[in-house]
């Protein structure tokens, strides 16, 4: 008597809808992620290569466009007052990057220690700028900037000090306080998530060994959030050079801030004020390329420390 084989599995049945269940479910995602993110970009790439010719007084002649290799490049390179601003932001990140994250460390290992008190609410209070859009914070933030308006340039004026918030030598440190203030607790937030994922027995064994308060901040917690303090310096490493909002709406109000006072104000201007977009498109890809830069500088850095 033979043994009879198993029947084989159909074809283009259920393995077909298996296969293809995922990318169907994945579909509105990708299409909203390639039409969102990735279009834009080469579009943006495409153009920094190109250049716009209008021919006639008023381009009534035609408009041609054609390959300018990197002609736009050299051309966004050599404006002085944008490598001027790539200079500003880079010095505002390596302070306000490092208070920042200072700060929010601090508050976070305050927040988590056991002695903290309503911590649930004090986590939700320093949260709460973050939900305010950045222009919205500024314009709060100027009241306290803006002469006449603000009562600390009266209190400092009734002590004979003369308060100036918007100078050329100031005002880059108060879009820095606006920023700090901002940001704070949106880091602090991811932090204390990277502090809640610390196993239990590891501070029980340091209470064992007689550890307090501060060894087992310095000994066990800080390297424990590596992962989050690198998390969080790239996304302000990448923060600093996108700053637009605050100088913009403090222009307004401050004649230190020129219409190229940071990179994305230089680009923005280039685009809508000069009718450049080629040139805009080049600072734009400048820009990302030096954020793209520090930050894979900066995670070598911290993984050839780690081993």
């Amino acid at each position: 008597m033979t043994a009879q084989r198993p029947a084989a599995p159909a074809r283009g049945g259920r393995g077909v809808r298996t296969t293809w269940a995922p990318w169907v479910l994945l579909a509105p995602f990708l299409a909203l992620f390639l039409l969102t993110f990735i279009l834009p970009i080469a579009v943006a790439v495409v153009s920094s290569f190109t250049r716009v010719s209008r021919h006639g007084l008023f381009g009534e002649k035609g408009v041609t466009t054609e390959f300018a290799w990197f002609a736009n490049y050299a051309q966004a390179l050599g404006n002085p007052n944008f490598l001027a601003s790539i200079g500003r932001v880079l010095l505002f990140g390596i302070v306000q990057v490092t208070l920042m994250i200072a700060l929010c460390t601090l508050l976070a290992l305050l927040l988590e220690s056991a002695s903290a008190r309503w911590p649930g609410l004090f986590r939700a209070v320093y949260f709460l700028p973050y939900g305010i859009p950045g222009v919205i914070a500024t314009i709060l933030w100027s009241f306290l900037y803006i002469p006449g308006l603000s009562p600390l340039v009266d209190l400092g004026s009734a002590f004979g000090l003369q308060l100036d918030f918007l100078g050329p030598d100031t005002v880059l440190w108060s879009i820095a306080n606006i920023v700090t203030w901002t940001y704070t607790g949106y880091n602090m937030m991811i932090i204390i998530a990277q502090l809640k994922s610390i196993s239990t027995e590891v501070y029980e064994a340091a209470k064992v060994d007689g550890a307090g308060p501060w060894r087992v901040a310095r000994s066990i917690q800080l390297p424990l959030i590596r992962p989050a303090l690198t998390l969080t310096i790239v996304f302000s490493i990448i923060g600093t050079l996108q700053l637009f909002a605050e100088p913009q709406v403090l222009q307004t109000s401050s004649p230190a801030i020129d219409s190229e006072y940071t990179p994305n104000l230089s680009a923005y201007t280039t685009a809508f004020a000069y009718n450049d977009y080629n040139v805009a498109a080049a600072q734009a890809v400048l820009i990302a390329l030096v954020a793209f830069l520090l930050s894979f500088a900066f995670l070598r850095l911290t993984n050839r420390r780690s081993r």
